[in-house]
C-alpha cells in the first residue's frame, strides 16, 4: 500500500505540472521574464535559447523535493520530484524534439493527438509577441485543435 501512494503521488505531481507549465508560461514566460522567453518566438537564431534556462527552475525543484525525501524531512519528495522529472522528460520530448524538431527524433509520429498538440502549438507561436497568446499548455490542448486533428485523415 505504501507504494501505491508514492505511485499515485508521483502521478498526481506529473498531471499538476501540465496546470504549472501553463501558468507559468502565461504568467511568468509571457509576463516578467518575457525577456528569458522572447528569443522563443522569433526565428531561428541557434540551438540554444536563454529560454532554455526554464529547465533549470524546474530541475532545481525536482533535485530539491528528491534530497529533502533523502534526508528525512519529506516523505513524499522522491515521488514529487520524480513526478517532475518525468514531466520534464516528457515537455522535452514532446515540445523540443517533436514540436520544434531540435533533434532528428519522431519525424514520422502522425496521429490525431500529436497533430493537435503541433496545431496548438503553431496558433500559440503565430504571437511574437508577449500579449494576445493563447493555447499555454502542453500536454492538453483546447478540445477544438483535437477535433479538427481527428476530421483530418492523413
Amino acid at each position: 500500500m505504501h507504494i501505491l501512494i508514492h505511485i499515485l503521488v508521483g502521478l498526481f505531481t506529473f498531471a499538476a505540472m501540465e496546470f504549472m507549465a501553463w501558468f507559468t508560461h502565461k504568467y511568468v514566460m509571457h509576463g516578467f521574464l518575457w525577456v528569458l522567453h522572447k528569443d522563443h518566438h522569433q526565428p531561428g537564431k541557434g540551438w540554444f535559447e536563454r529560454n532554455d534556462t526554464f529547465f533549470l527552475f524546474y530541475a532545481a525543484i525536482s533535485t530539491t523535493m528528491t534530497i529533502l525525501w533523502g534526508e528525512g524531512y519529506f516523505p513524499y519528495g522522491l515521488s514529487v520530484g520524480i513526478g517532475i522529472f518525468l514531466y520534464g522528460f516528457t515537455y522535452f520530448a514532446v515540445h523540443d524534439v517533436f514540436i520544434h524538431q531540435r533533434l532528428n527524433w519522431f519525424k514520422r509520429t502522425d496521429n490525431a493527438y500529436f497533430r493537435a498538440i503541433r496545431k496548438a502549438h503553431k496558433v500559440h507561436h503565430k504571437h511574437l509577441g508577449k500579449g494576445d497568446g493563447e493555447c499555454f499548455g502542453m500536454l492538453v490542448v483546447p478540445g477544438k485543435f483535437y477535433k479538427e486533428a481527428k476530421s483530418t485523415t492523413r
